[in-house]
């Protein structure tokens, strides 16, 4: 199975996500291979220093990471494309209408809740925490296998 996280920039949301599941994957013997995007990324940017320390306190390093933009061959090869507002899942279904059956907002695919993950950018450390809380939260929610 592969999975597409969607944030606005991926370098915050998403990038941690990805971190996340590649994680949760590796210990759990999952096999689903992870990727992310941004609908208004810029291609090669680093992860944001706080998602690095946040994802570092758990040992996952997303040092490495480097932002892409979200683009058609990326949404067409996902099987599952999981986004961190309404925003982004809006934004996809108009420039991709043909693949909106695959594109759910992260808590709705979780918990069935239509509900945003807050955007940390540009917060400090104790707002990146509590979204890769909550993004945590939500990928341990869904049956993966």
């Amino acid at each position: 199975m592969k999975i597409l996280f969607v944030c606005t920039g991926n370098t915050c949301r998403s990038a941690m996500a990805e971190g996340l599941l590649k994680d949760l994957a590796e210990k759990n013997s999952f096999h689903i291979e992870v990727k992310s995007a941004g609908v208004f990324a810029f291609d090669g940017d680093e992860a944001s220093e706080n998602a690095v320390i946040a994802l570092g306190e758990m040992d996952i390093d997303i040092k490495g990471h480097r932002s892409q933009s979200v683009s058609k061959e990326l949404v067409e090869e996902a099987d599952l494309i999981l986004t961190m507002s309404k925003s982004h899942k809006e934004n996809l279904i108009i420039n991709y209408p043909q693949i909106r059956d695959k594109i759910f907002l992260l808590n709705e695919y979780a918990f069935n809740e239509d509900k945003d993950i807050g955007d940390p950018f540009g917060r400090d450390l104790g707002n990146y925490e509590v979204t890769r809380d909550e993004i945590l939260k939500a990928l341990k929610n869904i049956k993966w296998e």
